[in-house]
């Protein structure tokens, strides 16, 4: 994909980059399996979609987008003045860690549905301007906590990302699959780390977390619309086939979610959170709400399945010391062979451990 020259025009910058108070470019952190991705997708495919299966329910979820209910809420306020100098060296160093991810994460989100919203707006318009609404959000998101990044005096270049970062190609049906579940575990993520700071307010380490009881909704409601997508597209839902992609990307992205959390776990920390058992909380809150849609989830109530994540958590640790032992690449990556057959044979066991059909699983909802 040519990255959309444009793209980065609606993400405001905190401030000009030659003035004497300009914060810092910060250097992207180097990409590996659990940093995230930019994608891009067959965009005529997309174009080609036949949405009447459930037009209605799309055409209801675009409505509530026009709306824009948070049009007004990401304005800040003099609270975070000064908010950055009251962390410790250790606080901020993980909190600044978490702001990039997030961000990188956001801007991800905000160039696919742009780019899709603008290629696909002659041949369907409806899809189209969901995705439009969708970007608005997401670079709104991004341009937050970007300006919270440069109350560090740091700053992501957004726009060297854009024509810099590798782009991963996804089908559409693996970027529903992928996206629907990014946005859900983000709802989740957000409202369960809000309403633990509501109950512990002596946790709430900076400002931003304010705004995450509003801003989780615009994730719910960006899940809402994959959700009706796949419904308007019966075959990524439906029959043997989909129902193992389904497992595959559960497991990914929880997977991929429990090692990176529990190697950065002193964020969590911070917050006043246990990073495993905040994941435990989030990855079945996600499994629960994906059977709605889903034709199959994961059994993440089986102890089988914490165990194993828990080796994979384990030989990422030893993965990582490789990399901190130094030496010839070829020689750390020697090294790293026994870990990663031992991941890959610990993520085949997952895979394979007996699901739980939808339908059984939320008969009511469904």
């Amino acid at each position: 994909m040519v990255p959309p020259a444009t793209a980065t025009a609606s993400v405001d910058a905190p401030m000009a980059l030659g003035s004497p108070d300009a914060p810092a470019i910060k250097a992207p952190v180097k990409d590996t399996i659990l940093t995230p991705r930019f994608y891009t997708t067959d965009f005529e495919a997309m174009a080609a979609m036949d949405l009447r299966p459930n037009e209605v329910e799309l055409e209801a979820i675009c409505e509530e987008f026009r709306k824009d209910y948070n049009r007004h809420h990401f304005v800040r306020t003099d609270v975070f003045e000064g908010a950055a100098e009251k962390l410790d060296p250790d606080t901020r160093k993980v909190f600044v860690e978490f702001l990039e991810q997030s961000c990188t994460s956001e801007f991800s989100g905000f160039l696919l549905y742009k780019e899709l919203s603008r290629r696909i707006k002659q041949k369907n318009p409806l899809l189209a301007e969901c995705f439009a609404h969708m970007a608005r959000d997401e670079a709104r998101h991004a341009g937050f906590l970007n300006k919270s990044m440069s109350d560090f005096g740091l700053q992501l270049d957004l726009g060297f990302l854009t024509a810099n970062k590798a782009y991963t190609y996804f089908k559409p049906k693996f970027i529903f699959y992928a996206t629907y579940l990014s946005e859900k575990i983000g709802y989740w993520r957000y409202i369960a780390i809000y309403r633990h700071l509501e109950q512990h307010p002596e946790s709430k380490i900076y400002p931003i977390f304010n705004f995450f009881e509003n801003w989780c909704q615009d994730e719910n409601r960006h899940g809402d619309f994959f959700d009706a997508l796949m419904k308007a597209q019966p075959s990524t839902v439906r029959g043997p086939v989909a129902r193992l992609w389904c497992r595959f990307f559960l497991l990914a992205v929880f997977a991929t979610m429990y090692v990176r959390d529990v190697a950065r776990k002193e964020f969590y920390e911070a917050l006043g959170l246990d990073a495993r058992e905040y994941d435990k909380y989030v990855i079945d809150k996600t499994n629960e709400t994906s059977a709605r849609v889903f034709p199959v989830v994961l059994d993440v109530k089986n102890p089988k399945f914490w165990e194993r994540l828990e080796k994979l958590v384990e030989n990422n640790a030893k993965l990582s010391k490789a990399d901190q032992d130094g030496g010839p690449a070829p020689i750390r990556n020697l090294k790293k062979i026994p870990y990663w057959i031992a991941n890959g044979k610990e993520m085949a066991k997952l895979f394979f451990m007996k699901p739980i059909l939808s339908h059984e699983f939320q008969p009511a909802v469904r």
